[in-house]
């Protein structure tokens, strides 16, 4: 039965304690609410009162109007309507403001984080209450994030044991959601700006009172999502680009040292050298632009191996070099850009050409004709590959792209256009070479009038409206040359949105997510293929098929340990050399507490894989690929494979021997169920024992993985399973079995 009381005190006397409270009560619960502070209490049927927030100082509630299933009132003089529905196991609440304004919305002390918090950072983490090292990461690394970039899912759930509450921002944009210290908890504020672009766009949010189960809130907005017309299936996807069926199953690996020429190329040293030193105008052009070390291996009498390592990068660096002061001015000519690549590479056939290989086709060094050809003989048949360095690979080598695809794998370069920086800063970072249009008109304008920096503070960030006819040209322009079959759009799925002031052309956040996932739908849509991008964020998912960024993501930057002293021995690494930096191939341990936060298998949790398995294929940030942390490395391969998410390698020239096989080893895990389980939902997840290291997923499809994340020998499913270990069951037997290795 459900009731409703509303009791009036005097309002005479703001600033006493003692205000009316509005009750909302249905047979799952009742919800408490003081119209006048947003106090709010909610108790789930036989369970203890919770205060979920704790209110602010008193304002005055007037025009309150109670129905059976709701309760609206204003706050006249701030400017705010406030509206309460309960409907079943959802608590609706929506603020409509009359003019620009911030809004503190939530207050919840630490007692409401009940045995722990369900946050989706990334993937998703299980905050327990009480743990020292949680309270104090969250504090000091999330004490404000917004719920559209920082939270892969916009909801903030609460473990009560028996039962979930969690909050869910249907209006995801321009939220604060900040953490503190309290006590041995953590204290939660949640506020709202309501913009001047947009002052009477409502506030919607969601409190869903849910199980036991910890992916319940997770759930229920997938629920959302479909209900709202706004969750894609892979399945659609497949059907309208049918090449996106080709990444069930496929490993995620980047291609480093894609340059025109690779070690095997150059079959007459002393011929190639001699041209080398000659006068012709591109071995002058070349030889001009060598450093010191370039130089003295040129000159070295016997030219060992590794002299030519350093000749060769000097040679590409250099043919790059040429490349770019040609066609990065302020206004790029895009189909001129991608004939200048044609000339100097024929260029080099006409002056090099004695001493090189005679079959230009094979021409390169990872991203070559050779590699290709190793991995299909290897027996690894199902790839995504993208080469690190950008598009300019596929501009020097057109036929190596054309072998990839011809051997069936996705061939993507890495491309993007949220920064615009200005023609001669940063040559190397080709994608940010837009032109000045789009770095002084496409900039995103801050509210005090200025351009809001670029990626690392340099350039600007853009919008993607206003680059979108760069885009078009330029991907046009590319994809007419090397034949490209799938592409990744640098941060466009990352849920950094913006408000832009610039007053000719205003654009809200909600307006921005909009336009990033349009881009990527053109590019989907235009050329039929399958387009990738950074994390998935919800909020920006539409339009892409696979995220980086999910399971691992983004950690430690700017750390003095991992980002900038050499000598630690968590140091990362430089982005050098460029054909394969140690940034991305260096081996090392991870610091606390970074490593029990992000890959403690006992607190984490497959929240973004409830809402989005069955629509976007998710893996680790490029950072950090499968290998890169030597005491993660198990852990993270055996929650992949749980959360059936593929793995994520670096490849060079002279790191394909030894990690292919790696690959392989575990692709024969993986491929097979991922060709069976990438369109199904997850629904359910469980622990399985008290440490909470042998866990279960389950998928719509009816397979069932269990993987054993301890030290010693664990029983489930009628079976034995080994340390560090995983196994598939379908109808009660068990159909594949892998073990991770040190």
């Amino acid at each position: 039965m459900r009731h409703l009381f509303y009791c009036i005190v005097s309002f005479s006397l703001l600033s006493a304690p003692a205000l009316a409270a509005i009750e909302l009560e249905n047979e799952y619960w009742r919800i408490s609410v003081a119209p006048e502070t947003l106090a709010i209490i909610v108790t789930a049927t036989g369970r203890e009162p919770v205060a979920l927030s704790s209110g602010f100082e008193p304002r005055i509630a007037e025009q309150i109007q109670i129905s059976d299933k709701a309760a609206s009132w204003r706050w006249s003089e701030e400017g705010y309507t406030f509206s309460f529905a309960l409907e079943g196991q959802d608590l609706q609440l929506s603020v409509q403001a009359e003019r620009a304004a911030s809004l503190d919305l939530i207050r919840q002390p630490a007692a409401a984080m009940g045995q722990g918090f369900v946050l989706p950072l990334a993937e998703g983490h299980y905050v327990p209450a009480g743990s020292a090292q949680w309270r104090d990461f969250v504090a000091e690394h999330f004490s404000s994030v917004n719920t559209s970039q920082d939270l892969s899912l916009p909801l903030l759930g609460m473990d009560f044991g028996a039962y979930s509450l969690t909050w869910i921002f249907e209006t995801p944009f321009n939220n604060t959601l900040s953490f503190a210290r309290d006590n041995n908890g953590l204290s939660v504020g949640f506020s709202h700006e309501f913009t001047m672009l947009a002052p009477r766009e409502p506030l919607r949010m969601l409190l869903h009172l849910g199980g036991g189960d910890r992916i319940a809130g997770a759930k229920r907005y997938r629920r959302l999502l479909i209900e709202s017309g706004r969750y894609e299936s892979l399945e659609s996807k497949i059907a309208a680009t049918p090449d996106t069926l080709k990444l069930l199953g496929a490993s995620q690996i980047y291609f480093w040292g894609n340059g025109l020429l690779g070690s095997k190329d150059v079959v007459d040293w002393k011929a190639f050298i001699d041209q080398l030193k000659s006068n012709t105008p591109i071995a002058k052009a070349l030889m001009n632009g060598f450093d010191n070390e370039a130089v003295q291996a040129v000159n070295t009498p016997r030219i060992q191996a590794y002299e030519k390592r350093v000749i060769l990068r000097a040679i590409n660096q250099g043919l790059h070099r040429l490349a770019r002061q040609e066609w990065q001015v302020d206004d790029p000519d895009w189909t001129e850009m991608t004939a200048i690549y044609e000339r100097i590479g024929r260029d080099v056939r006409a002056t090099f050409g004695s001493a090189l290989s005679r079959e230009p086709a094979s021409w390169g060094a990872t991203l070559s004709q050779t590699t290709f050809d190793m991995l299909r003989k290897a027996g690894l048949t199902k790839a995504w590959i993208g080469l690190g360095d950008g598009w300019e690979g596929g501009l020097w080598n057109p036929q190596a792209v054309a072998a990839g695809v011809g051997a069936g794998y996705l061939i993507a370069p890495y491309d993007s256009y949220e920064t615009a920086i200005p023609a001669g800063v940063r040559p190397d970072w080709t994608t940010a070479a837009l032109g000045k249009t789009a770095y002084e008109k496409c900039a995103v304008i801050k509210k005090d009038g200025k351009a809001q920096s670029g990626f690392n503070r340099s350039g600007h960030y853009t919008l993607p409206d206003c680059v979108l006819p760069i885009l078009k040209k330029r991907v046009q322009a590319i994809k007419s040359i090397a034949p490209y079959n799938s592409w990744f759009l640098d941060a466009y799925a990352t849920g950094m949105v913006f408000d832009s002031y610039r007053p000719s052309a205003p654009v809200t956040m909600k307006q921005n997510a909009q336009a990033n996932e349009d881009a990527s739908r053109w590019v989907n849509f235009s050329f039929n293929m399958p387009v990738a991008s950074e994390d998935g964020n919800a909020t920006t998912a539409g339009g892409i098929a696979l995220a980086h960024g999910m399971q691992v993501p983004v950690i430690g930057w700017g750390d003095e340990d991992m980002m900038v002293d050499r000598q630690s021995p968590y140091y990362l690494g430089r982005w050098y050399p460029e054909e394969e930096p140690e940034f991305f191939f260096k081996q090392v341990p991870i610091k606390e507490p970074f490593r029990s936060v992000y890959f403690d298998p006992s607190t984490r949790l497959p929240l973004y894989q409830s809402v989005f398995h069955g629509s976007v294929i998710t893996a680790n940030h490029w950072h950090f690929d499968s290998l890169k942390f030597t005491n993660a490395r198990r852990e993270s391969e055996l929650v992949q494979l749980l959360y059936n998410v593929p793995p994520l390698y670096h490849l060079s020239e002279r790191t394909l021997a030894k990690r292919l096989p790696v690959i392989l080893r575990q692709q024969a895990f993986f491929q097979p169920l991922h060709e069976r389980l990438g369109t199904s939902e997850l629904v359910s997840f469980r622990y399985l024992s008290d440490d909470r290291l042998l866990q279960e997923t389950a998928f719509s499809e009816g397979t069932r993985l269990i993987a054993n994340m301890s030290q010693e020998r664990r029983g489930a499913a009628g079976t034995t399973i080994a340390p560090f270990s995983i196994i598939a069951v379908r109808d009660g037997a068990v159909i594949a079995r892998y073990s991770s290795r040190d």
